[in-house]
């Protein structure tokens, strides 16, 4: 979010001097495909002034800080083979290093590993990671943090105007809308101001030439038709048009901007649970936020739980219906599921999480002091902890000291963690001074409890875990530990303990097993 100090006195504002130093010698990536824009961005970078964020305003890099990449996304056979000897010529008249990265961007898109068959897609994201490559390694040579590094695309007016309307067309809340933005983290376009016309013209007047790609007059492509269909009408109607449009994409990102940062606010307020592939709202609350915050919000969850997926306006509109409705499933995009219930929404990808258990043996070390007379329980044996899908399940043994009440120790205790953590009778869990081992697994068909406070009577472990309200998905996960592998159930975490391993007047030794959630 920008202030309106740091946006209107911007220009007049004193630079920070760490900040500026910082900086201004951090390397320069230029993305340069030989069209008119880029070589125009390559020609002012060596001979002009440019400002490219890094404190300085409008000034000259240095020649040092320049390197070029080149990705020759071998599309265009013979045609990008030319370009990429366009620029490597172009790069040696000006004396500036460059990285040409040969990549199959076709074959990229036909695999289904990529996830995406969109080739712009592709070539894209191919694009980008060049540079972020580059502008990593380029900084390590260096010795400088990677934020000192820039860099820069040949993004004009007319890419914001174009950008704008394909948007508008494929339907998009103000975040598409706002177009491209001046700068994204270490990526700056110092040229959205100017036109394509206008860079075209600078390089006549150089006496250099450019490369042009086909493809670009292809009206098939969406881009190619608002730039040949839809902005010459809309110039006609208004000969000012970048310069208006520019204007509503600074406004729509302004708020834009603030919208996310309210939404992110509500997204940790409401999130419940999330780990790796999972992410949980409270689903209830989620139904009486704002709608303009809510959509943010679905968003944010989604690509928490699957960074890749790819959601259009639809997509989100259904998981609010869900919310509304409060139950119901969905598949989204890279096959997420999105699904309601008891008031919770899951957003759940595919995620393969071999290397965390749901099983398995967790060790309760021996105690290693006594009791003392001072205290009503002594310090804490040493912790045995076991990672499971659900969090890290932890046990300890400890100590009551003579004179104490422990069935009161143990009530507190479970006022106190609320259910996250439990005491009971380190005997009756087939433990001692000395500790031992508990098994841990998931519900079993068929088990049988006696819920603590329910004075004996058993109950199916299935109907505990629906009186729950624990989706069916999300039973299979819950841990139960056991006195071994086939043994009594003594805790269902974090939902309830078994009535046998309660807590006595008589007790001496008691375990403490304590659940800690993957994420708080």
């Amino acid at each position: 979010m920008t202030s309106v100090s740091r946006r209107y006195a911007a220009a007049t504002s004193p630079v920070r001097a760490g900040r500026a130093d910082a900086e201004a010698a951090g390397p320069v990536v230029l993305m340069v495909s030989g069209g008119a824009d880029s070589t125009a961005l390559l020609l002012l970078a060596a001979t002009d002034e440019l400002d490219i964020d890094d404190g300085r305003g409008l000034a000259r890099i240095a020649r040092e800080r320049l390197h070029v990449l080149h990705v020759n996304h071998q599309l265009r056979g013979d045609a990008a083979d030319g370009d990429e000897a366009f620029v490597r010529e172009l790069c040696a008249s000006l004396g500036i290093p460059v990285e040409v990265v040969r990549v199959d961007v076709a074959a990229l898109a036909a695999d289904p590993a990529t996830g995406d068959t969109n080739v712009e897609n592709v070539a894209r994201e191919v694009r980008y990671a060049a540079a972020t490559r580059l502008a990593n390694h380029l900084c390590e040579e260096a010795g400088l943090p990677r934020s000192a590094a820039r860099i820069l695309t040949a993004h004009t007016a007319n890419d914001r105007a174009e950008t704008f309307f394909m948007h508008a067309i494929k339907g998009s809340g103000t975040q598409g809308l706002s177009s491209i933005p001046r700068r994204r983290n270490r990526i700056v376009r110092p040229l959205l101001d100017r036109t394509h016309e206008e860079l075209c013209r600078l390089l006549r007047m150089r006496g250099i030439a450019w490369r042009e790609d086909a493809t670009n007059a292809d009206t098939r492509y969406l881009r190619s038709f608002v730039r040949h269909e839809v902005v010459p009408r809309a110039l006609e109607r208004n000969p000012r048009l970048f310069e208006s449009m520019a204007a509503t994409c600074e406004i729509l990102s302004d708020e834009d901007s603030y919208l996310t940062q309210v939404a992110s606010r509500a997204f940790r307020a409401l999130e419940r649970r999330q780990e790796e592939g999972l992410v949980v709202l409270d689903g209830a609350r989620l139904a009486a936020a704002d709608v303009a915050i809510a959509r943010r919000v679905v968003r944010m969850a989604v690509l928490a739980a699957c960074p890749g997926c790819r959601l259009d306006s639809r997509h989100v509109t259904r998981v609010l219906e869900l919310v509304a409705a409060g139950e119901g499933s969905a598949t989204l995009p890279s096959g997420v599921d999105a699904r309601v219930s008891y008031g919770m929404l899951f957003v759940r990808a595919r995620v393969a999480r071999a290397s965390v258990a749901t099983s398995g043996w967790i060790e309760v070390p021996a105690l290693e002091g006594m009791a003392g007379t001072s205290s009503v329980l002594a310090a804490p044996g040493p912790e045995g902890a076991l990672l499971l899908a659900a969090g890290t399940l932890a046990a300890r043994l400890r100590e009551v000291a003579p004179g104490s009440d422990p069935v009161a120790l143990a009530r507190a205790h479970a006022r106190e963690w609320e259910g996250a953590s439990v005491l009971l009778d380190a005997e009756s869990c087939g433990l001692g001074p000395l500790g031992g081992s508990l098994w841990v697994s998931s519900p079993e068909v068929g088990e049988v409890l006696c819920p603590l406070g329910m004075h004996g009577q058993s109950k199916k472990l299935s109907d505990l875990l629906i009186d729950a309200k624990v989706p069916a998905a999300e039973r299979a996960g819950v841990p139960v530990v056991r006195t071994g592998d086939g043994g009594r159930i003594l805790w269902v975490a974090p939902l309830r303990a078994d009535e046998r391993a309660r807590v006595t007047d008589a007790s001496r030794v008691l375990l403490e097993l304590r659940l800690v959630p993957t994420r708080q």
